[in-house]
């Protein structure tokens, strides 16, 4: 079966950071396309971080390039998203995602493998 779940959310205030974490079961990591996505209230989901092995590539949408960094520790199966110089405009539910099925990568692909996301909120 697989299984992604996220933890690691809470609150900070504007400047921090914190790391979220994706623990992964049913599948490993490196063999598929993945990414982080968050939902604020009242907005669309979109895609933050976006990684593909095959390709070898990372994206990080504007917002968030240069404060947020994804990482890997294969032996636990889980992925990181590391967030520095948190904004409260950072302030959503986070989820990690897996594209098990089908070719392409990136954010802009149907992901079909979700966990249930954690919530972050950064205060001014």
């Amino acid at each position: 079966e697989v299984l992604l779940v996220e933890s690691g959310g809470g609150s900070v205030q504007a400047g921090g950071s914190l790391r979220l974490s994706c623990k992964a079961s049913g599948f490993t990591f490196d063999d598929y396309a993945v990414g982080w996505f968050r939902q604020g209230p009242g907005s669309v989901r979109e895609g933050i971080s976006c990684i593909s092995y095959t390709d070898a590539t990372t994206y990080y949408t504007d917002s968030v390039k240069g404060r947020f960094t994804v990482s890997f520790d294969n032996h636990k199966n889980t992925m990181y998203l590391q967030m520095n110089n948190l904004k409260p405009e950072d302030s959503a539910t986070y989820y990690c995602a897996a594209k098990l099925y089908g070719p392409g990568y990136g954010c802009n692909v149907d992901y079909d493998s979700w966990g249930m996301g954690t919530q972050l909120t950064v205060s001014a």
